[in-house]
This record gives structure tokens, C-alpha cells and sequence, in this order.
């Protein structure tokens, strides 16, 4: 195997594990809303993720990993990714919080202030704020 082919074998997979754990955060309510899922069918877009592989990650997506990119920038990229998936119905449930306040804890940011970073994501993304006002946002409590 050379090493482009790992590089990017080890790109899709951390493509694929970020996806799972937003499928995650859909389904945390057990369902998938519509709104859910035309924000989950761009980002499977967005992420190189094929149609095949959108399915299987939809129907195991308990088996992924929580993979946190090593830089805080890619951290927060990903939180909001996160945060907008909580939003995407215009609803957000406590099944929702608690799930995205774990996966803050598996992206990396300290347990301290988990319960701030999900507070002010969450509040960013109501705000409909774009990624860089939200990575402004978030610098300012990190």
C-alpha cells in the first residue's frame, strides 16, 4: 500500500467516524426528523461519504469511534457540525444535550468546561451564525 492510499484511507475513516457520531446525535430522540436528515444527506456529501456507506453508517453507527482531529481548530469545526445537527429540527431535547455534551468530552475538550462549550455552541448555532463567527465564539471560552 503506498502512502497516499493510507493517507487517505485514514481521511475517510475519520470522515466516516465523524458522520457516525452526528448520525448519533440524530437519532438521539429516535427518530430522524427531515430537516435531520437533509442536513446528514449534505454533510455525507460534504464528507466523501457514498450512498453505500451512508446506509451502513445509519444502521451501525454505534460501532464508530469518536475520533478527535488532534488541532483545536478541527475540534471546533466538528462542534459544529454537531451543534447545527442538535438544531437542524429547531428542536433541541435533553436526550440531544447529553449526547452532545459527551461527545464534547470525546472531541477533546476538557471536562471542565464541557457543560460551557456545549452552552455556547448551542446558543452560536441558534444564532445561525457561520463557521467563523462560531470558531470566534468558541476561541473566546477555550
Amino acid at each position: 500500500m503506498s502512502f497516499s492510499n493510507l493517507f487517505n484511507s485514514s481521511f475517510t475513516t475519520r470522515n466516516q467516524d465523524h458522520f457516525a457520531s452526528i448520525v448519533r446525535v440524530a437519532f438521539s430522540d429516535g427518530i430522524i426528523s427531515q430537516e435531520e436528515k437533509a442536513f446528514l444527506d449534505r454533510l455525507s456529501q460534504k464528507l466523501n461519504i457514498s450512498k453505500e456507506r451512508y446506509a451502513t453508517i445509519l444502521n451501525d453507527y454505534k460501532s464508530h469511534p469518536i475520533n478527535p482531529p488532534a488541532s483545536l481548530e478541527k475540534r471546533i469545526e466538528r462542534l459544529y457540525d454537531l451543534a447545527r445537527m442538535v438544531y437542524a429540527d429547531k428542536l433541541k431535547n435533553i436526550y440531544e444535550v447529553t449526547l452532545l455534551t459527551k461527545l464534547v468530552i470525546g472531541l477533546g475538550f476538557p471536562l471542565e468546561i464541557a457543560s460551557k462549550v456545549v452552552s455556547t455552541s448551542l446558543k452560536l448555532v441558534s444564532n445561525h451564525v457561520d463557521i467563523d463567527t462560531f470558531k470566534k465564539g468558541m476561541n473566546t471560552i477555550l
